[in-house]
């Protein structure tokens, strides 16, 4: 999946009423190409004011975002969430910022920003895809909050940003609730039909995956929200469904390692030299799709499976 630095355009792919009353509010998703990796940004329209969730991963597809907004809808942008610290969720800032928008995320996700910032410039600068110029200059979050913070719209409803528990997909982890119809916009937890980003969170300039902490907090989703999951990527499908979806996948994927690993005997240590590492990558990733036939974005695996690769081999 190789960044194209030109995006002509981005794809609204949902525009639909929330799930309870009639006066709710409308809920609206916007997906990039797959330039920016078909990354999903919530919004929600109270009929009064527009609250984003996740920035996108440049500013033009957040312009292009903002754009979009504007075509169906008169309500202002007041606020962009940002729910966990990975790239495609606040590299683009900045773009909300010059509206004037006010920018949220817990401040276990602003402290964790700058790090991940560094890391992330750092990979795709190698992989030349980017010049120090030319890649993303990332702003810090405007206000952060600690547990929860409930929000009250100019409509009167209310939303309840909740921060998780586990590190999960990432180091931590905000889900947005939409309280008058119980959705959850989660980012990247929940995958429908889409492959995982498997790295883990960057902390302290390596990537820490954590897949019983992921699945903690998708266990811990079902005492916060009774309506849809709205994911980073994939399909949005109700709660329930979405979360044994979620687990059974990332049990299967930690099976899929263990078992390539052993497979390798004493040639494990080719997962360690970089003049192999990209063979055996390449290899996981289509043991991957062998399991999960249809499912969308496999290059995800190739990508990041390394973190939960290095992972195991340092424990074992």
């Amino acid at each position: 999946m190789k960044f194209r630095q030109s995006i002509l355009s981005a794809t609204t792919v949902l525009a639909l009423a929330a799930s309870g009353a009639s006066s709710a509010g409308q809920l609206h998703v916007f997906t990039s190409e797959a330039a920016g990796f078909n990354t999903h940004s919530v919004w929600y329209d109270d009929g009064k004011e527009v609250t984003v969730v996740d920035t996108q991963f440049v500013p033009q597809i957040a312009q292009a975002l903002v754009a979009d907004i504007r075509r169906q809808t008169t309500s202002p942008i007041t606020r962009v969430i940002v729910t966990h610290p990975n790239p495609d969720k606040f590299n683009a800032l900045s773009v909300f910022h010059a509206e004037g928008v006010q920018s949220i995320a817990s401040a276990a996700a602003a402290a964790a920003i700058p790090g991940v910032d560094r890391y992330k410039r750092d990979f795709w600068i190698k992989a030349k895809a980017f010049t120090d110029e030319t890649y993303p200059k990332v702003e810090a979050v405007k206000a952060t909050f600690t547990g929860q913070q409930k929000i009250t719209l100019k409509s009167g409803e209310t939303i309840t940003l909740i921060e998780l528990r586990q590190p999960g997909v990432s180091s931590n982890q905000v889900v947005v609730r939409i309280d008058k119809t119980g959705d959850l916009v989660v980012g990247d937890l929940v995958h429908t039909r889409t492959h995982a980003w498997l790295e883990g969170g960057i902390v302290d300039g390596k990537p820490v995956p954590t897949l019983a902490g992921w699945k903690a907090d998708l266990k811990e989703l079902l005492k916060l929200g009774h309506g849809k999951a709205y994911g980073g990527r994939g399909d949005f499908v109700p709660l329930q469904q979405a979360v044994a979806q979620q687990i059974t996948y990332l049990d299967k994927a930690d099976a899929i390692v263990n078992r390539y690993i052993e497979s390798l005997g004493d040639n494990k240590p080719e997962l360690s030299d970089p003049a192999k590492q990209a063979m055996h990558y390449s290899a996981i990733q289509a043991e991957f799709v062998k399991a999960f036939p249809g499912y969308a974005m496999p290059d995800l695996i190739g990508y990041s499976i390394y973190g939960l690769v290095q992972q195991k081999l340092v424990a074992k």
